[in-house]
């Protein structure tokens, strides 16, 4: 019998290099931020949410400078044309207990998330398969570990220095963090000009 796959979605994950030494400058810089700003309530429960003009702020060009190499990669992947631009980018702490709820990025091509800090047990980024049509039944399995493709959600760890990106459209949050450190990410949004 011949499989095949279509419309599949795709998530791209990148360990950024010298992530150590940008982690370090980056919890510093947002840190002080947090205490001179008192952010923004998105879906953010708890925690803090920075302003989403840091893209625009000099001292996180180290970070865009890396998301855009990224997004580079998979222009070429997609056979995009045009460029891309970085719409909005901001910066997230959960402290423990603090969580994002489920959401979408309307008006962006790709999304994704940058952990700087995540300690064990922080809060896992889920996201969840967008067709509608696998949600109306719950077929029983022969086996309780399925491969990837039958996967419903699909569950990363965050890891300081990696960075996900994902088409802006992918339902996805962030779970509580049941740590009893802050969990520090950047988030983003790609527009294509």
């Amino acid at each position: 019998m011949k499989v095949e796959y279509f419309f599949p979605t795709v998530i791209y994950i990148k360990d950024i290099p010298n992530a150590l030494q940008l982690n370090q400058y980056l919890e510093q810089k947002i840190i002080q931020w947090s205490q001179q700003d008192k952010g923004e309530k998105k879906t953010n429960a708890g925690g803090w949410h920075s302003k989403t003009d840091m893209n625009k702020k000099e001292e996180y060009n180290p970070l865009t400078k890396e998301l855009f190499n990224m997004q580079e990669e998979i222009y070429q992947k997609e056979h995009l044309s045009l460029k891309p631009v970085l719409g909005n980018m901001w910066a997230n702490i959960n402290y423990p207990g603090c969580y994002n709820r489920p959401h979408v990025h309307p008006n962006a091509l790709f999304s994704g998330v940058y952990w700087i800090k995540a300690p064990k047990n922080s809060g896992s980024f889920m996201a969840y398969d967008p067709r509608p049509g696998t949600h109306m039944s719950m077929p029983t399995r022969t086996r309780n570990i399925l491969p990837p493709e039958l996967w419903r959600e699909v569950q990363y760890s965050p890891k300081a220095g990696t960075c996900i990106m994902f088409p802006a459209w992918l339902w996805h949050e962030v779970k509580p963090n049941e740590s009893n450190q802050d969990r520090i990410s950047v988030s983003f949004n790609f527009l294509q000009r």
